[in-house]
């Protein structure tokens, strides 16, 4: 998780030093790192230039980041074929943009929005329908579909099994 900070200079004192250090890393492609204090405890910062400031994003120290290894080491190594690079590739490059933060909402925020909403005009409120398990899907039939703007073909679903008809069967149902 990432904590950005806007940074602006304390009085006219600072103006100068403070477009110095942003135009020295903006021209440099660099991003500085410098030590701040924030609610009674010191991090380290990155800066980077931004428009006429400075953005600041709070690092973390060593201790506070969880060794990789805990939970990559155990993943399996997957063959990946060219054909399906080149697919992927060219769906990425397809898709790729300008990001522009406004094109995205808090779904979340909002649902709870229109929830309190409904609630405090004392309208009933539906239990939320869950989703159905997705099937699994063939990745290099759902890279073409993603290219061709549709769905991927449905995957096939298993064979129904017969429910045993033994006691035990019968004893589970009537247990309930």
């Amino acid at each position: 998780m990432v904590r950005p900070y806007y940074l602006v200079p304390d009085g006219k004192v600072g103006h100068d030093a403070y477009a110095v250090i942003r135009e020295t890393i903006r021209s440099l492609d660099k991003v500085a790192l410098a030590r701040v204090v924030l609610t009674n405890r010191e991090h380290v910062i990155a800066l980077e230039a931004r428009d006429k400031g400075l953005m600041g994003m709070l690092l973390r120290y060593p201790y506070e980041v969880r060794d990789a290894s805990e939970y990559f080491d155990e993943m399996e190594d997957v063959k990946i074929t060219k054909d399906m690079l080149d697919l992927a590739r060219h769906i990425v490059e397809q898709k790729s943009g300008h990001f522009d933060p406004d094109r995205f909402e808090d779904r979340y925020e909002a649902a709870l929005q229109e929830l309190l909403a409904k609630k405090q005009k004392g309208l009933p409120i539906a239990a939320p329908r869950k989703s159905a398990p997705g099937n699994v899907v063939n990745l290099m039939d759902a890279l073409r579909a993603s290219i061709k703007g549709g769905k991927p073909a449905p995957a096939t679903k298993p064979a129904k099994t017969k429910k045993p008809t033994g006691t035990k069967a019968a004893a589970k149902r009537k247990a309930g």
